[in-house]
């Protein structure tokens, strides 16, 4: 994978074939600390102790319709060669969370990406599922939860094209913005 923002996307897919309703994603980078994190968390049927043991080998996956499962391994292979590691958290029935660390400025580190069009295929593909993003730069956060959104668009579907594009345009009009401050 080119970027953090396709591990993202293949990791919040893995959630929604867990069966979470509520997917959580959080970005935080610190040029202050050398560090960025990439946190996905859910709320799915979870892990047991076997299949987090086995979830590093990129021959093993739980989907039937494939024979390999390399998500997990390719983005821990990522942050170990920056300096950093993954963590998994989980509990059987509550969910699971997973954090990858990177050295931000590490030679090797893989861009963020096109992090606005990830959200937007996962929004888009699954608008029964609340995404909960956050993504913090330094002293600045943005969040976008989208179980408040369709709160507030009452009968708008959140998948309407008008929808779409203000929430892409409000994460690329902060990423922007933050961008520019880290200059």
């Amino acid at each position: 994978m080119k970027d953090l923002s396709l591990h993202i996307l293949d990791i919040a897919e893995n959630s929604i074939n867990a069966g979470a309703s509520e997917i959580r994603i959080k970005i935080v980078e610190d040029t202050r600390e050398n560090i960025l994190s990439v946190e996905i968390g859910d709320n799915g049927k979870g892990m047991d102790k076997e299949t987090i043991r086995k979830v590093y080998d990129p021959f093993f996956t739980t989907k039937e319709c494939k024979r390999t499962g390399l998500g997990i391994p390719l983005l821990a292979q990522s942050a170990k060669e920056c300096n950093g590691d993954l963590t998994i958290k989980t509990e059987r029935g509550k969910g699971t969370t997973i954090t990858a660390c990177f050295q931000y400025d590490h030679i090797d580190r893989k861009p963020l990406g096109d992090i606005e069009s990830s959200l937007i295929v996962l929004i888009v593909s699954h608008p029964q599922i609340d995404f909960i993003f956050e993504h913090r730069r330094n002293d600045s956060t943005y969040i976008l939860n989208t179980a408040e959104i369709k709160k507030d668009l009452d009968e708008i579907p959140i998948t309407s094209p008008e929808v779409i594009k203000f929430i892409k345009d409000d994460i690329k009009t902060w990423l922007i913005n933050t961008n520019n401050m880290l200059k």
